[in-house]
């Protein structure tokens, strides 16, 4: 299933967009500009990869979705099962992400150092996937401990995926070991 992701007319009015909603959230550029996050913008097509039990529909550009499916089969056939937690989220999802966090008096710092801010969050390109696996609490540094995860270390670059957050990465953000980006090529 194809979906098109309404484009500004633009990359003005979306960097724009972005602007204000860093506004809107209080978010100063300074806040974040030291740690040389690359702004992203979102694609032109996705296509859904994956539902999950509840109904949600996680989406990829088409590129990645046939990585993810072939990195999936590979997974499974070697006894390992990887779903999809969270795929593409364009500004305001990011947005939302970042006003919970604000709603339950979280500092700007720590939520910096686990979410990007809208326009700097790999999700928007529909090349990032969080990843688990049954028995193991989503979006959790547990993840790192399962079969799953040694599986992705060992395999995930031969279909085009690269861990994005190792400990001490570049960026400043927390370790996550269940954070993966579709490289366009492998």
């Amino acid at each position: 299933m194809h979906a098109t992701v309404p484009q500004p007319t633009g990359t003005d009015a979306y960097a724009a967009r972005v602007e204000a909603l860093l506004a809107e959230l209080g978010i100063p550029v300074s806040a974040f500009a030291h740690r040389g996050l690359p702004f992203f913008t979102e694609p032109a097509e996705l296509v859904v990869a994956q539902t999950d039990a509840d109904g949600r529909e996680h989406r990829l550009t088409p590129a990645a979705n046939a990585a993810w499916q072939a990195m999936v089969a590979a997974a499974r056939a070697d006894g390992i099962d990887l779903y999809i937690v969270s795929a593409y989220r364009d500004l305001e999802r990011q947005a939302d992400i970042i006003r919970r966090k604000q709603r339950l008096s979280v500092p700007l710092e720590r939520i910096l150092a686990a979410s990007a801010p809208p326009g700097y969050s790999e999700h928007h390109t529909g090349r990032a996937v969080d990843v688990n696996t049954p028995g193991c609490r989503a979006l959790e540094e547990e993840f790192e401990h399962t079969e799953a995860f040694r599986w992705l270390t060992r395999r995930a670059g031969a279909f085009g995926f690269t861990l994005s957050f190792p400990r001490g990465n570049r960026y400043g953000y927390i370790f996550e070991p269940w954070h993966w980006l579709y490289a366009e090529s492998p």
